[in-house]
């Protein structure tokens, strides 16, 4: 069986809801520039604690250390859903100010733009709209 996906994104976003299901610490998923972006945003926005890029053979892989609150016993993901809008087959583009604004703000829309891959909000105040790639809350 190949491991070619026809949706990394999906891909790396479904492994971690995966292993948030599993309570497992961390995740690994074949890297990608745009999944760098996007691990990117979940740290700074923080989502998850850490993530390192490897240089392994033959495949090169991120690590995504997962985050959780509560103590042991009650221990809760920081993220509760990830949802790709933007797939493959059903591209979503919005204008700047069409770009969603998810759960009444307590969640995040990743969007790539001209500038770059950023949040929603980030993506508003830059004055660009963009692909919606995901939600996340």
């Amino acid at each position: 069986m190949s491991n070619v996906t026809n949706d990394p994104i999906a891909d790396m976003l479904t492994r971690i809801r995966n292993a948030l299901t599993r309570g497992m610490t961390e995740v690994v998923v074949p890297k990608s520039a745009i999944k760098i972006d996007i691990a990117r945003i979940l740290k700074e926005e923080g989502y998850i604690e850490d993530y390192a890029i490897g240089d392994e053979s033959p495949i090169p892989l991120i690590k995504v250390q997962l985050k959780y609150f509560g103590s042991r016993r009650d221990r809760r993901p920081v993220i509760t859903q990830l949802k790709r809008i933007s797939k493959p087959g059903r591209r979503v583009y919005r204008k700047r100010r069409e770009l969603p604004i998810v759960l009444s703000g307590t969640g995040i829309a990743i969007v790539t733009t001209p500038k770059g891959v950023m949040t929603a909000q980030q993506a508003r105040r830059n004055g660009v709209g963009g692909e919606v790639l995901c939600y996340v809350w």
